[in-house]
């Protein structure tokens, strides 16, 4: 067998097996959010692989940790935001992921979640404060800071652009697209030099 598949094997081994401990873990409590013990393994793979499904699977077991707070509470007004929000409901929306906010402002998924809202609707400022209130609680949100990168796109404000997707590749090197933003962007920011 070749190192290189018997490593790639080994790596992929690793996932299903941090995945089976996720649902286990799961299953017996509704603990999960951004500071689960999980999500360094979780993050170490998206640093350390080549391999495209394990990276996926990586980063679908991160956003279900992130998806899921301490509370059946908060995580019943959080899918009800997720609801209205996917329906393009963007005011009850809002008032969902407000609710989530302040039953729980360490839940940074729910600040996300809020953020995206309000990019949505327009309100660039608001989303920005909450999407650095999200990378306060997790600096490694790749899809806060992938957001912030569009806002400042929609902001005309291509060098803050640039910043917010490099941080946001530094997190996950394996967001499509990002790197062809930041090509593009950066192609931009010289043609104002010239």
């Amino acid at each position: 067998m070749h190192p290189a598949y018997h490593f790639a094997m080994i790596r992929g081994l690793a996932v299903i097996a941090v995945a089976a401990a996720l649902n286990v873990v799961m299953a017996g409590q509704a603990f999960a959010r951004q500071d689960h013990p999980k999500l360094e393994a979780l993050f170490e793979i998206l640093q350390t692989t080549d391999d495209a499904k394990e990276a996926l699977g990586a980063i679908h077991l991160i956003w279900n940790l992130w998806g899921r707070s301490e509370s059946p509470t908060t995580d019943l007004m959080y899918k009800k935001g997720a609801k209205a929000l996917s329906q393009g409901q963007l005011n009850t929306a809002l008032a969902r992921f407000t609710a989530v906010v302040e039953l729980d402002p360490e839940f940074a998924e729910g600040w996300n979640k809020r953020a995206t809202v309000l990019y949505m609707m327009g309100d660039y400022e608001g989303s920005i404060s909450d999407v650095y209130r999200t990378l306060e609680l997790e600096p490694r949100h790749f899809g806060a800071l992938s957001g912030l990168g569009m806002i400042y796109v929609a902001l005309d404000k291509p060098k803050k652009a640039i910043s917010a997707f490099r941080r946001a590749l530094a997190a996950n090197p394996h967001l499509r697209g990002t790197r062809e933003h930041i090509k593009m962007l950066r192609r931009k920011v010289e043609g104002e030099k010239t």
